[in-house]
This record gives C-alpha cells, sequence and structure tokens, in this order.
C-alpha cells in the first residue's frame, strides 16, 4: 500500500530509523475525504489513513515529513465548511477511525474526567458520560456529530458558552501528535505552551488524539423557552443582562436567533415556537416592527428529582428572570425535556434535511465573533439590510464573555468583554428549484465580511478561512508573532493542516529561498565588516531585508518586510542565536543560516547538520 511503500522509502533514506507500526491506506475513502460539509471546495488527498492509535497517527507524520511534499490533514466527521480539514496531494487522517475507547478517570481530589479519543464525536460522549455514569461535561457545541479534536481545535460554542466558558476552556490535558511526529500528553501545568497552542490552533501545532474533559453531574431535565423580540434593542440589552447575572440568577443557556417577519416556513416566525403544534400568533407583533424580528432561546437545567417537566421552584426561578425582560408579551413559548433530548435537538435538524436533499447541498456558512459595540450597526447594516429576506437557515446572534476564554490559547476574540456569535447557517435548496446560486451566496459573504472591514468593526471570523498571510496576521493581531513563533516549534516543516492555507510546505522554494539567503547576507556581513558605523539595529534592519528578498526569490508567503519583521522578531532572534552562536556579542548575522537548518531536513540539501559545529564552519 501507499503509505507502507513510503514509509520504506523513507526508512531506506535513513539506515538507523526503527520499524515503526503498520498504518492503512484506504483508497476507497479518498473521494469523501476530497470534499466536506460546505461543499464549495474539493482537494483529493494521495491516500486515507486509517490510523488505530496514536502512533499510527505519528508514523503518519514522520513518513510524510521524510518525503520533500506531503502533507498532513486530520479529519473528524467531514464538518468543515471551506477545505479546512483537507490535504490536496498530501495524507487525510481519519480520525473516526480510532478505537471509541472513553474512560472515568477519578482524581485524587475527587473530580472526574472523560477520557476519550479525539475522532469520538461529541454525541457519543454524552450518551457515554450520562448512561453509564450520571455525569456530563458543561460546554456543548448545538451540533453534536461532531468530534472531540475537532472543536477543540477552533472553540466548540453554544448557549452554554457565556457561563461555563467554551469548550476549549473545559479541556483538563489533551494528547497531542506535533508536526515532527512526537507524541506529546499536555495540560496546564506539564507542557503548557503546546497545550494552550493547539486549543483553538486550527490543527497547525498538532493532531490531537485523546482528550480528558472534565465531568459533574449530568442534569435530569431542562425548562427550554423561548421570547421574541420586535426591537433589537430590547433583545441585545435582555440578551446582555442574562449573560451578565451571577450564577445563582442565571439560566444554564443563553442563544438566539433573528427571524424574518413572514409565515416563510425557512426563514419566517413558523422556526419558533416550542413544542410542535404550538401557534405564532402574529397579530400580537407591534405595528411599528420592522422586517427582521429576534428571537431569545433559554434553559434552566434541573439537578435531581423533578419529574418530566421541572419541580416548582424550577417554573418559579424561569418566571422571575422572564417578568423582567422586555419581550412581546403573547409570543412566549416553553417546554419541558429531558437533558439528553435537548442537547440532541439539532439532529431533527438534520434528519429534515436529508429528506429534502439540502444536507448534501452546498453550506456557505459564515461564522463571525462581533464586540457588543458594533452589533447593533451590523444589524441594521447587514440583518436589517443584505439579509432582510433572510438566508434559507438559521441567523444565530447571541452573546458570549470574553472573560470565559483563556488568553493563552490561540483562539482570535475581538476586544470587548461581550462580544456576540453571529451564524448564518445556509441551507442551499437543492436543484431544481433551488435558491441563488452558489457564487453569489460566497460573494454575499464576502460583502458582509467587507461591510465589516470597512466599518471598522471589532469582529473576527469563527472557522476562518483566508488565502493570504496578511489576512491571517490581521485576524489573529497580537497573538500572530506567537502563533508563527509556536508553528516553527511543533510543525517547523508546515506540514499539518495545510487546507487552512496559513503556511504553505513547499520544499523546494524554502531551500531557494534559504540559498539566497545564506548568499545575501554573507554579503551583507562583508558590507558590515567594512562600515565601521554599522550599529546592531541596522545590522538587524538588514538581515530582516536580506530575509525578505531571499524568501521573495524563493517563493515564500511573506507579503512584505513587516511580516518576515514580526515572523523573525527580536525574540525569535535572540533565542534562535542563543542556541548556535558560541561568540560573545555575535547575535543576529547567523540568524539566517539557522533558517536553512531549521526550514529544510538535513537529507534534502545533501549534508550533515552536526550543530553548532556545522554552522560556524559554514560562515567561517
Amino acid at each position: 500500500m501507499m503509505l507502507a511503500y513510503m514509509d520504506h522509502a523513507a526508512a531506506a533514506a535513513e539506515p538507523d530509523a526503527g520499524a515503526e507500526p503498520a498504518v492503512a491506506a484506504v483508497d476507497a475513502a479518498e473521494f469523501a475525504a476530497a470534499m466536506d460539509f460546505g461543499g464549495l471546495v474539493s482537494a483529493r488527498p494521495a491516500a486515507v489513513v486509517r490510523p488505530a492509535s496514536s502512533d499510527d497517527v505519528a508514523s503518519a507524520i514522520r513518513a510524510a515529513a521524510r518525503t520533500a511534499h506531503l502533507t498532513v490533514a486530520a479529519r473528524g466527521n467531514g464538518h468543515s465548511v471551506a477545505g479546512q480539514a483537507m490535504a490536496r496531494g498530501g495524507l487525510v487522517l481519519d480520525m473516526r477511525a480510532l478505537p471509541r475507547r472513553m474512560q472515568l478517570v477519578v482524581a485524587p481530589s475527587g473530580e472526574k474526567f472523560a477520557d476519550v479519543p479525539g475522532g469520538a464525536l461529541w454525541e457519543e460522549v454524552l450518551h457515554w458520560a450520562v448512561s453509564k455514569h450520571g455525569l456530563a461535561p458543561a460546554s456543548w457545541t448545538d451540533y453534536l456529530r461532531l468530534t472531540v479534536g475537532g472543536t477543540l481545535s477552533n472553540g466548540g460554542v453554544s448557549g452554554q458558552s457565556f457561563r461555563y466558558g467554551p469548550q476549549v476552556s473545559n479541556v483538563a490535558q489533551l494528547e497531542v501528535v506535533t508536526g515532527d511526529g512526537e507524541c506529546h500528553v499536555c495540560s496546564r501545568s506539564a507542557d503548557p505552551d503546546l497545550f494552550f497552542a493547539v486549543l483553538g490552533g486550527l490543527g497547525q501545532f498538532g493532531v490531537i488524539t485523546r482528550a480528558r474533559i472534565p465531568l459533574s453531574p449530568a442534569p435530569q431535565t431542562v425548562r427550554w423557552t423561548r421570547v421574541v423580540y420586535a426591537s433589537f434593542a430590547d433583545y441585545a440589552a435582555d440578551a446582555e443582562w442574562l449573560v451578565t447575572r451571577p450564577p445563582h440568577e442565571a439560566f444554564d443557556y443563553v442563544e438566539g436567533f433573528a427571524f424574518v417577519r413572514s409565515d416563510d416556513p425557512v426563514n419566517g416566525w413558523p422556526t419558533v415556537p416550542i413544542p410542535d403544534g404550538a401557534h405564532f400568533d402574529a397579530s400580537l407583533l407591534p405595528a411599528n416592527a420592522g422586517p427582521v424580528l429576534y428571537c431569545l432561546e433559554v434553559a434552566l437545567y434541573q439537578r435531581g428529582g423533578g419529574g418530566d417537566g421541572g419541580g416548582d421552584d424550577m417554573d418559579k426561578r424561569v418566571g422571575e428572570m422572564m417578568r423582567q425582560l422586555k419581550y412581546v408579551r403573547g409570543l412566549e413559548f416553553a417546554a419541558g425535556v429531558g437533558y439528553v433530548d435537548f442537547l440532541s435537538r439539532v439532529n431533527r435538524v438534520e434528519d429534515e434535511a436529508r429528506r429534502n436533499g439540502s444536507w448534501a447541498a452546498p453550506h456557505p456558512w459564515l461564522n463571525l465573533f462581533i464586540s457588543s459595540r458594533d452589533i447593533a450597526a451590523f444589524d441594521r447594516a447587514v440583518l436589517n439590510g443584505m439579509l432582510a429576506d433572510g438566508v434559507d437557515g438559521p441567523m444565530l446572534i447571541y452573546p458570549m464573555l470574553k472573560s470565559k476564554w483563556d488568553p493563552a490559547t490561540s483562539v482570535a476574540l475581538p476586544e470587548g468583554e461581550i462580544f456576540y456569535l453571529v451564524a448564518l447557517l445556509r441551507f442551499c435548496r437543492p436543484y431544481p428549484g433551488g435558491g441563488p446560486p452558489v457564487d453569489e451566496l460566497v460573494a454575499q459573504n464576502n460583502a458582509i465580511i467587507d461591510a465589516c472591514r470597512s466599518n471598522g468593526y471589532d469582529y473576527k471570523i469563527y472557522f476562518p478561512s483566508y488565502h493570504a498571510q496578511s489576512d491571517w496576521s490581521r485576524h489573529f493581531g497580537a497573538k500572530w508573532s506567537r502563533f508563527v513563533d509556536r508553528k516553527a516549534r511543533y510543525d517547523p516543516l508546515a506540514i499539518l493542516a495545510p487546507g487552512q492555507n496559513i503556511f504553505a510546505r513547499t520544499p523546494s522554494s524554502v531551500a531557494a529561498a534559504a540559498a539566497v539567503i545564506v548568499m545575501m547576507v554573507m554579503m551583507g556581513m562583508k558590507r558590515r565588516d567594512r562600515d565601521e558605523h554599522n550599529d546592531d539595529d541596522d545590522d538587524d534592519r538588514v538581515i530582516v531585508r536580506y530575509i525578505w528578498e531571499g524568501c521573495k526569490r524563493g517563493g515564500f508567503r511573506f507579503d512584505g518586510m513587516d511580516d518576515v519583521s514580526r515572523a523573525v522578531g527580536p525574540a525569535a532572534v535572540a533565542r534562535l542565536c542563543s542556541r548556535s552562536c558560541k561568540r560573545e556579542n555575535e547575535r543576529c548575522k547567523r540568524f539566517p543560516a539557522l533558517i536553512l537548518f531549521l526550514l529544510i531536513p538535513p537529507g534534502e540539501i545533501g549534508m550533515p547538520f552536526d550543530g553548532d559545529t556545522h554552522l560556524v564552519s559554514l560562515l567561517g
């Protein structure tokens, strides 16, 4: 099989390499791995690998590293929407193939955890934890047929996030295979830099093969309520008030969505009532209601006894909180449901979409985080302007708290403490008789992003998909230099997650760039030796300029000297030089040669690398 051949060839190039576990390549899965839920991008891999263990994941990554071009992408349940889990001509790891073994771990303190595979679905975690142990994680996504590793690589949000934090704030330990093929166990206290890098790291630093998730007693029932607003100002004020209540006064879940003022079954008020059969009385809407209305959705959990719909105390708490809200009286809907049924509510949407064919159609989804300071302007310009007729799917809009997110993770967030998730979840109608062409919907998404940027909104794209490194730099903001630094540390060959289009693995280009860098820096050093007035700062700038010019000639994805300066800033230069420079006060002039050896495996440039000795002999 292909991977076995590739591994054999790599081992032949390194006679001392030990035998590694066999990894199966399944050609029949290549077509599926070339597509995802978004249906907008197609990229066929060279092979699909079905790992049976974390060692198999490490084997695949090491084998790819021994080639000149192979990349590796981890694929969960295929729910990316822009090709993020694809690897054109590379290896796709089918993480669902990992054994589904889950284990209850009890710490000496009595705390309980679920030790679960990275390829497990959250739905599987839910049923295992509740049915076998009466326990549950605190934070979920709305749709549970996503993998643990997939959501932890992005964020993992839903209506519980304001209170319990996102899923990246609800994990105690990870097992991760980094881009060098090494397996690590990391946590807040053990290898914390890798732990936080991987959380929200878009798969750039490692593949999550296991996760340890905190558990608490599972609720039994849920009091689920929806109320309607005609005024966005009232809706936002109430939603923000609810998410900032102290725990003893708070709901367990707060979400919301916008809908069109019509009886359209997909975009209009028929999407609001719960339970089934409840009636939406449109005559109760105020005369000045606009084209877009809003539904605030809240839930309170009951733990312990309480029958099938919640006890008197539960109803009293809900009633007290609801009386303080400014929704349209009479447009309120409530139901008592089981905890597992509540968390599984989106499964019904999937079942219906599969029946009508829209599940298999493209899904040009757009997810944004928008600061509270700009959400009213966004509502006027986008929801009540560009999207006044709806998107043929849910338009989620609800607040979260930045303080519930650990700033050490890789996730990029808006500046404000309160920010909103805006999720435009389009379900394209299948042909014949479908809606607008997909290209038009994608163009509309781009227009929305352009409006956010041109209006100066404090926003980030959730599940980002950019194609220029300048856009990625803007997206991560102050976190960008750390992101680049972590990439160099944990995946220096840029093998992992190529579908994100952040870093490219192009060894021939890198080799060319590195050669040019070394040549030009040597010239610069000679010129510096002739210039008695060249101080250290000038030397740094000269080297950065040479790096940029060499990278341009070699095809590197740097958009300008500013990007190079950020990527190889003073901290990185000092750290790298401290590893290699023997002579006192000899700082930056050896750094470009280090790039050559950090980015190119020694076997690919035909010379051994003997650490500092070789660098010193090379540069003289």
